[in-house]
């Protein structure tokens, strides 16, 4: 029998609460699925054990690892590595961590990371939720290819001789990241100072970032059984952390305790296989409905981004693991409360029934010294209260109009409760895959987007060469010359133009393209 509400303790005196009470569930929904959650959970534990996740590339996921460094799979004495390489990597990188945190001591006033994906949005979301505005040193991202969001971040961390880069990337290639790194290089060359001593670089072994990165400050590992979406736990989540005094230590403790949690084969006791199986009922196991995260806490507002890739990306397949088109996904987003209230609230409760909310609550108010913890807003009534009242009244009235919300609560935010509510997420979101038959750790839509878009970048190449050579003309005309599609061609040129690399006359689809003279 599905239980409507069940209790996760992660010590300390940390609970985590999963409510179910207003997802309509039915009582025998976990017998009727009780063959597929039992291969989910086998299926889980087998990821755990080393089997091979991604067979296109032959990785294994080894994220839970990362929170608990004895599970990792141990090769046989005399195979490259050795029993336990793994086990030493992760407790060697948690050292290198510690160390090179001591060493930076005093020094560098601000951090700049860039990355992009899950690079980006595991440390921004820990920044966002633990960092505080009085910590010595303050963190920055450059997390896209935008020039304009670019010179913008170089403003704000101004001026560049108190700041320390953190350059994350797997490969060291992703376009996004190697542009903001070389774009951030020039600006240090440009004022005068010598970027290698201001530089880390969290990366693969053998990436196109390790050798340039050999002269640097430091460089940390990233491995190819960790994607990017689950890389929290790792150097790229710890090293962020740890130079704005974020408790990493914590932060794995919470997750390795939620791990433990999820491995529970009772369903009833199990927090990831319950709010797996409130997945699946709510969308009818096809994703048919979207989840609105809907966190009532300012330092969660990144949340929804957050879980925005985790679970869009593992989720979002065209084929399921037996070849057949599927379309299956899970469409994730949100803000915050009681924000939302005032935004798409109306809909949620009137419009379209399309989605399920998940509602987070941290029963902390805040810090007990603070004012606006303690202060009455009005006779007893303090604005946390009107925070917490404002989240049941909006449970409660999304249920009166018949829509479906789970809630997690937790006492308080801090990095032991942020680890056990990513790892949450992270294994529900494992479980739910395997209950719908899709492989979360493959997304060939993502490559596919990168190829076509080096497509683009091609065509920009071609079309640069021919209005150089002298040739002029609409997009249908250019595009014949190329042998490419009217509408990329006038994409690319376009952009072109607004930025002054080619000369244009007219107006829409006529406009004329040309060689800009002298």
């Amino acid at each position: 029998m599905v239980p409507d509400y069940l209790e996760v303790s992660l010590g300390r005196g940390v609970t985590v609460a999963l409510d179910l009470r207003w997802m309509g569930l039915e009582p025998d929904l976990d017998e009727r699925l009780a063959g597929p959650l039992g291969r989910a959970l086998s299926e889980l534990a087998a990821l755990e054990g080393g089997a091979i996740a991604n067979a296109d590339e032959g990785r294994m996921v080894g994220h839970y690892w990362l929170r608990a460094p004895e599970l990792a799979p141990r090769a046989a004495e005399g195979e490259q590595g050795g029993a336990g390489a793994i086990e030493r990597q992760i407790r060697d990188a948690w050292r290198d961590v510690e160390r090179l945190v001591l060493r930076l001591a005093g020094r560098f006033e601000r951090v700049l990371v860039v990355g992009i994906g899950g690079s980006a949005l595991g440390p921004q979301l820990l920044s966002d939720a633990l960092g505080h505005p009085g910590d010595a040193r303050r963190v920055f991202f450059m997390d896209n290819t935008d020039p304009d969001g670019m010179t913008r971040v170089l403003r704000e961390v101004a001026p560049l001789s108190e700041v320390l880069v953190v350059v994350i990337s797997k490969s060291g290639g992703t376009p996004e990241t190697r542009n903001g790194y070389l774009v951030v290089r020039e600006a240090f060359k440009a004022a005068g100072l010598a970027f290698a001593e201001h530089a880390i670089a969290v990366t693969q072994e053998g990436s196109v970032l390790s050798g340039e990165s050999s002269k640097w400050l430091a460089r940390l590992p990233m491995w190819d059984w960790v994607g990017g979406r689950t890389s929290v736990t790792s150097v790229v989540g710890l090293l962020p952390a740890a130079l704005q005094g974020i408790d990493g230590e914590a932060l794995i403790e919470g997750a390795r305790r939620m791990d433990e949690a999820t491995r529970r084969p009772d369903v009833a006791e199990n927090p990831a296989a319950l709010m797996a199986l409130a997945w699946h009922a709510a969308g009818h196991g096809r994703g048919d409905k979207a989840m609105v995260v809907l966190p009532y806490k300012d330092r969660l507002m990144l949340l929804s981004r957050y879980l925005q890739q985790l679970v869009m990306e593992s989720l979002g397949k065209a084929f399921d693991r037996a070849g057949t088109l599927v379309n299956q996904g899970l469409t994730v987003y949100g803000n915050k409360g009681s924000t939302d209230q005032h935004a798409y609230v109306q809909q949620l409760r009137d419009g379209r029934d399309d989605f399920f909310a998940t509602f987070v609550e941290v029963l902390e108010d805040g810090p007990p010294d603070a004012l606006a913890t303690s202060f009455a807003v009005e006779p007893g009534v303090t604005s946390g209260d009107y925070l917490s009242g404002f989240l049941a009244g909006t449970r409660q009235a999304l249920a009166d109009a018949g829509r479906r919300s789970l809630t997690l609560t937790v006492p308080w935010l801090d990095a032991s409760v942020l680890g056990g509510l990513i790892a949450l997420f992270e294994r529900t979101v494992s479980i739910y895959a395997s209950l719908v038959n899709v492989n979360a750790y493959h997304q060939p839509g993502v490559e596919a987007g990168k190829r076509a878009a080096a497509e683009v970048l091609g065509l920009q190449k071609r079309l640069v060469e021919l209005i150089a050579d002298g040739e002029s003309g609409t997009a249908d005309d250019l595009a014949a010359l190329a042998d490419a599609d009217p509408r990329d061609v006038f994409h690319v040129l376009r952009h072109a133009a607004a930025n002054g690399r080619v000369a244009v006359e007219g107006e829409g689809l006529d406009r004329v393209f040309s060689r800009i003279e002298g």
